[in-house]
């Protein structure tokens, strides 16, 4: 396997239960020895998907103690003032703010305990799909060796060297579809006290239409806070060239955040401005000698909160893919791509439609109306009329399904909304009877 990352890690747990070798090459120093240089986001979004693959393996107990559940958006507006949008119906429809290091350290100590080697500090530089050799150099450059290594997993994030060689080796077709927009992370430290200084369970968001802030909750009382804006124009990373000018842009958007961020400046100048972006490889397998997962198949946008999710049930799939064709990996990597392929590409579409309700549309009264109305049709048609987010989040439904569901019920909220303002004005029986029509009586299984 080449990384050992979230999921490469959870893999080789998977793997190693099977009774397989697995060996890990992974580019980066251990983590759990050496301060890796920042860059990716440090928080993450746990969910349904992630969870079930996480108990499959039996380590989730161990990851639940790294948990802060948060039950929906807070939403700040420009004069400081809040409004919780809950994620789901029920109380345990909720998602959890978890530490990516944390839980890496955590998966990799797991991996070594079922048996998985792990080698550090090796970087992939090259795979010979002819003769199946892969050439690993060490950090210091200096040393190169190569290993026979069919089949190879590749889980080496969204620049994946395994997919690089299978672009200039073989031609695959790869779009790689960055995002006008970056990404910078900050830090709200924990009150005098040690606690939190806002609402411990929520996601907080500042939504400003074109760009947006948002703040996870950590275990020590502080926040993980991101600001999402474009690379270019006004406002923009390039317009916030001078502190006197950052500081304005905050005090004049984000007032309430600001007075929880004593060292603004310092931070936003001295952390890289991060990348995002959509992968799309037209090939995710050679034969039987390589796959890509997680990342380096179908990097995402971070806007569903989905990319670690997804990659963490790439993982079970995967491992139900081998239990049915028993070691045969040409069979086991083309059921997998055959399988996941379509829902890679629909979640995919979906975090970045995402990326524009919560910077913009969540600050809409349509909105707000046809949120509280999803939830009283799906109180009315429990698991026949699900909303989306939550058919994502909180369900097991293939990606691609829950995108074909959730466009036939935005057709029947736009319908039911179009010329009320309240959610009592809405026709309960037109909507019963449209529900029916369109989605039938069948409930939902996974």
């Amino acid at each position: 396997m080449i990384g050992a990352g979230l999921a490469g890690s959870l893999l080789a747990i998977f793997l190693a239960r099977r009774g397989f070798k697995v060996t890990v090459y992974e580019r980066q120093p251990d983590m759990r020895h050496h301060t890796i240089p920042a860059g990716r986001s440090i928080n993450l979004a746990l969910a349904h998907r992630g969870i079930r693959a996480l108990k499959h393996v039996g380590i989730f107990e161990q990851v639940s103690k790294l948990l802060i559940p948060m039950r929906g958006r807070m939403l700040h507006d420009k004069q400081g003032r809040t409004a919780l949008t809950p994620y789901g119906r029920t109380p345990t429809e909720v998602i959890h703010s978890i530490s990516r290091p944390g839980l890496n350290k955590l998966l990799m100590d797991a991996a070594e305990n079922a048996g998985a080697r792990i080698h550090f500090g090796q970087r992939c530089d090259d795979l010979d799909f002819d003769s199946g050799n892969l050439q690993l150099v060490e950090d210091s450059g200096r040393h190169s060796h190569t290993v026979q290594a069919p089949p190879v997993i590749a889980t080496d994030g969204g620049g994946s060297a395994v997919r690089q060689a299978m672009v200039k080796r073989l031609g695959v077709k790869v779009v790689e579809d960055l995002l006008p927009h970056g990404y910078k992370e900050l830090t709200i430290p924990a009150g005098a006290d040690g606690r939190h200084p806002m609402e411990r369970e929520a996601l907080h968001i500042w939504p400003r239409g074109g760009y947006m802030l948002i703040a996870l909750p950590n275990l020590d009382g502080s926040f993980t806070v991101t600001l999402f804006l474009p690379a270019q124009g006004i406002p923009s990373f390039a317009s916030l060239e001078k502190p006197a000018t950052l500081r304005a842009f905050f005090a004049n958007n984000f007032p309430d955040a600001l007075q929880f961020l004593p060292d603004l400046e310092n931070e936003f100048y001295a952390h890289p401005t991060g990348l995002m972006g959509t992968v799309h490889s037209d090939a995710w397998h050679v034969r039987d000698q390589v796959l890509l997962l997680g990342d380096a198949a179908h990097a995402m946008v971070p806007f569903h909160g989905q990319g670690m999710n997804c990659a963490f049930e790439d993982c079970l799939i995967l491992d139900r893919c081998i239990e049915k064709y028993a070691g045969n990996w040409g069979k086991v990597f083309t059921e997998f791509e055959s399988q996941r392929k379509p829902d890679a590409e629909a979640i995919a579409a979906m975090a970045l439609e995402n990326y524009v309700e919560m910077r913009d549309a969540v600050r809409d009264p349509k909105f707000q109306l046809q949120k509280k109305l999803g939830f009283l049709l799906e109180e009315r048609h429990p698991g026949v009329f699900v909303p989306r987010y939550s058919l994502v989040m909180f369900h097991h439904l293939p990606y691609s399904e829950a995108q074909r569901r959730g466009a036939i019920q935005q057709q029947i909220l736009d319908a039911l909304t179009a010329h009320i303002g309240s959610i009592e004005a809405v026709d309960i029986k037109q909507a019963d009877a449209v529900i029916y029509e369109k989605l039938g009586t069948r409930k939902i299984t996974t």
